[in-house]
């Protein structure tokens, strides 16, 4: 006769950890964590340097304002090139933009009105920019170096090449101090809720993910079901959103609209995001390396500036932070 079974053996096996258990703890990307080293460093130059102008809370909020209308166009510019595209057009956006958005007529709505034909500037030219990349087809290059010559011929003739003066009071009030929130600048609160949107749209989300597919590689994408002249026309609207944000930020930090606005931003973001990691070949990158890259280089421009140094200088120190960079990028797809 069989003996029963023994109380260990009668208990039921340990259920298996559960998934969330398992998940490993989110790690700091190394490059990250580089580009923080290069904040630390510079932080520190500054404070050596002139440390009573670099580290007064009036240049904290001045290179972190600085850096928010640049920042904004750069999240736009992140996801065209992930997606495997090129924008050169943001900067004459942000002209025309803040061009429109400044004239009599318009001014005459009020802020509502200011900020909304902003907004509906930058998201025609990205759509033009769209249809022209996803359906025309056209190569990016191409089809936004022709919107970068377009948006700033119309950008001059619309302001005849004068500088248009915001006489609106609720716009103006928004770069006073007394706007600040708990000692933050409203610009740099709209760039911070920006890229965290950008963060969570690129990150947690179906259209992040086929950005990430479709440049990295289109025809596998499009066998698989995405559509990717869609999906490319979304990323073009994106930017140019992005785009008319940052205009009328622009409109506010300098109480004017000028077809001269946004002089070199499309070099500026395109450096931003390829020092934070984001490849030009696409397919990857994220945007809290792009918002560090901005960060650094709004860093730079200012010890700069407190330090007297001229333009040409801080234009070739980008230059060979920009050479590094892809160098780097280089040395990490090809490991």
């Amino acid at each position: 006769m069989l003996s029963p079974p023994s109380a260990d053996a009668a208990k039921e096996p340990a259920p298996p950890p559960s998934p969330r258990r398992l998940r490993a703890a989110p790690r700091l990307d190394p490059l990250h964590l580089s580009l923080l080293g290069v904040l630390a460093v510079l932080a520190a130059v500054g404070a050596l340097t002139t440390p009573d102008e670099f580290l007064s809370t009036d240049n904290m909020q001045l290179i972190l304002t600085q850096a928010s209308v640049i920042g904004v166009v750069t999240v736009g510019v992140t996801f065209v090139i992930i997606g495997g595209g090129i924008d050169l057009s943001v900067g004459a956006i942000v002209a025309l933009a803040s061009v429109w958005a400044t004239t009599v007529a318009t001014q005459d709505l009020g802020l509502g009105g200011m900020l909304m034909c902003a907004v509906l500037v930058g998201l025609g030219c990205g759509l033009v920019n769209g249809l022209l990349i996803a359906y025309g087809p056209m190569v990016p290059f191409i089809a936004t170096l022709a919107m970068l010559a377009s948006a700033r011929g119309l950008a001059l003739q619309i302001s005849d090449g004068k500088t248009q003066v915001v006489t609106v009071d609720a716009v103006l009030d928004l770069g006073v101090p007394d706007s600040y929130v708990l000692g933050v600048p409203p610009l740099v609160i709209v760039f911070a809720v920006v890229a965290a949107l950008g963060w969570l749209l690129l990150n947690r989300t179906t259209f992040g993910r086929r950005t990430v597919a479709v440049g990295g590689n289109p025809e596998a994408s499009r066998l698989a079901g995405i559509a990717v002249r869609r999906q490319r026309l979304m990323l073009y609207l994106l930017s140019g959103l992005c785009c008319g944000i940052a205009a009328f930020m622009l409109v506010v930090l300098t109480g004017s609209g000028q077809n001269t606005n946004g002089n070199l931003y499309e070099l500026d973001a395109i450096a931003a995001a390829i020092i934070g990691g984001t490849l030009l070949s696409g397919g990857r990158g994220t945007l809290t390396g792009s918002v560090l890259g901005v960060l650094v280089f709004t860093t730079i421009t200012n010890l700069f500036a407190l330090n007297n140094l001229q333009s040409d200088v801080q234009q070739i120190a980008k230059g060979a932070i920009i050479v590094a960079a892809v160098l780097v990028q280089k040395g990490r797809t090809t490991s």
